[in-house]
């Protein structure tokens, strides 16, 4: 099991000159834009990373450059092995490829990192917003974005919060 996701790093970053960091025995592998397809498919069609359990993104705005990071969670179910990926992306052009065509599950994940942070996977087949309605204005989890407050209203605080409207009655 453990040779399995060696052998796997070891070639991912012979092919790629990827970076590998190891946390609590999780393996993470850093790669390019460019690379992260055709890494991904190397792994899913010679070591049995055939299932993508995960496809998020960080905002590391004013930390770090580049801005963004996505990150892929792999599995390979045969030896129950997990391998992480990551690759950045920079803030003047939020895009990158989408892992469609490799793990068609990477759909629903894409259209929620486009939604929530604004980054765009160029080839993606249907790249629209998925939690937030069709009209919002901007990506709320980045982090430089505005933060619209609506106060709730209760009994206590109603005329303050809708002062045209009657309270209802019980």
């Amino acid at each position: 099991m453990e040779q399995h996701l060696n052998n796997a790093v070891e070639a991912i970053q012979q092919k790629f000159n990827a970076e590998s960091r190891s946390f609590r025995e999780q393996v993470t592998l850093h790669l390019n834009n460019d690379q992260i397809i055709p890494a991904c498919k190397m792994l899913r069609d010679e070591f049995s990373f055939n299932i993508l359990t995960d496809e998020t993104a960080v905002d590391y705005w004013g930390r770090k450059e580049p801005r963004f990071e996505i990150m892929y969670q792999l599995h390979c179910r045969e030896h129950d092995i997990r391998l992480f990926l990551r690759t950045g992306v920079s803030e003047e052009n939020p895009s990158l490829p989408s892992m469609t065509e490799v793990f068609p599950n990477a759909n629903w994940y894409e259209r929620e990192i486009w939604d929530l942070f604004g980054i765009k996977f160029e080839g993606h087949p249907d790249l629209r917003r998925l939690l937030l309605p069709k009209d919002w204005e901007g990506h709320p989890l980045r982090k430089d974005q505005a933060i619209k407050v609506e106060e709730t209203r209760f009994s206590f605080n109603y005329k303050e919060v809708d002062p045209g409207k009657p309270r209802a009655k019980r």
